[in-house]
């Protein structure tokens, strides 16, 4: 993959990356908002307040930065090799989930 914009270690111990493809078509015309917002989607994966397993699926995490009623939640799918970036969105919800991290 010769298009990454990153390939990080989370504090989970595994590594994440993203393509700049994926990110500008999958992620902005998803959630418009995070349009230069790449930096705080990376410090999100770099240095969560803490990170929730998902409910529905044991891969996935939900990792969080910001404040009460405003965070940024970075979705991650962790794989064998390598994890990725499902989606990143502004939220006032944390998601329910077992709180697996924590700063």
């Amino acid at each position: 993959m010769n298009d990454l914009i990153f390939d990080i270690k989370t504090p989970l111990g595994f590594k994440v990356r993203c393509s700049k493809n994926y990110w500008e078509n999958t992620i902005l015309k998803k959630h418009k908002v995070l349009e230069n917002k790449l930096d705080e989607v990376i410090e999100t994966l770099q240095n969560p307040i803490f990170i929730r397993q998902s409910k529905k699926d044991e891969s996935v995490y939900l990792f969080y930065t910001g404040d009460s009623p405003r965070w940024m939640c970075a979705v991650i799918k962790d794989r064998e090799d390598y994890g990725f970036l499902i989606t990143a969105y502004p939220t006032d919800a944390v998601k329910e989930g077992k709180e697996i991290w924590k700063k």
